[in-house]
């Protein structure tokens, strides 16, 4: 890797502010990038974890999507470690069959993630998106692979000081919306008698059948808005 690429970009967060403030970090990466917009996704072997930051509003519903759906570029890239590379979603339409209708229609025509590599251990995934279609060029690729590195680090360095078993306060920050989604798992496992992943899946089936974000499933559940231990009624409340 040339030093100098590293150090331009280095330098160019410098200049947005702390790199502890995660929404400075997905701009950074749009722009460096040359992309529409950029998000930073924390992820687990179970799954997506929550979001760090994304630097616009799309690229937060391309976040929200693969939360939702569990599936699309940031999960394929965290989970073979490699970057996964879509430079057309019109031309492939059946590469992610939830998530690639929902993006084209929210506006995004080509995506790209790179995953957060900390030696051995994968953190998440740097997704990155296009509003017109298109490859990388070289010089593209090779600065988004620098950035995953950069923004590993900066996942690690917003951890470091955060007590055992707790998000440091920036990712917590970046990451609390999803919070509501793992207590409405917990409310929809006690109302049906379930353990809490088969809840969690219940929760993302109603989504998506409903067509909507589990975010906004979930904070119903918690205002005890909807149940799922009910008989279906006339607003087919029940999944």
């Amino acid at each position: 890797m040339p030093p100098g690429r590293l150090l331009r970009i280095l330098a160019e967060l410098s200049a947005r502010g702390p790199d502890s403030e995660p929404a400075r970090l997905c701009e950074v990466c749009a722009d460096v990038a040359g992309m529409s917009g950029a998000g930073v996704m924390l992820l687990t072997a179970e799954g997506p974890q929550g979001s760090v930051c994304s630097s616009n509003e799309l690229s937060g519903v391309l976040e929200e999507l693969q939360y939702t759906l569990v599936e699309g570029p940031s999960l394929d890239a965290h989970h073979i470690g490699r970057p996964v590379l879509e430079p057309d979603l019109e031309a492939n339409p059946h590469r992610w069959l939830a998530f690639s209708p929902a993006a084209l229609g929210a506006g995004a025509r080509a995506v790209f993630a790179f995953p957060l590599l900390v030696g051995a251990a994968r953190l998440g995934a740097l997704h990155l998106y296009r509003d017109r279609r298109g490859p990388l060029g070289d010089e593209q690729y090779t600065d988004c692979l620098v950035l995953a590195g950069v923004a590993a680090q900066a996942v690690l360095n917003m951890q470091a000081q955060a007590p055992p078993g707790m998000l440091g306060p920036a990712l917590e920050k970046g990451a609390s919306g999803h919070y509501v989604v793992h207590q409405a798992a917990g409310m929809v496992a006690i109302q049906c008698g379930i353990g809490v992943a088969d809840a969690m899946v219940r929760l993302r089936a109603y989504a998506y059948s409903h067509d909507r974000l589990v975010t906004d499933v979930a904070h119903e559940v918690v205002d005890r808005v909807l149940r799922f231990d009910q008989e279906p009624t006339g607003d087919d409340r029940r999944p």
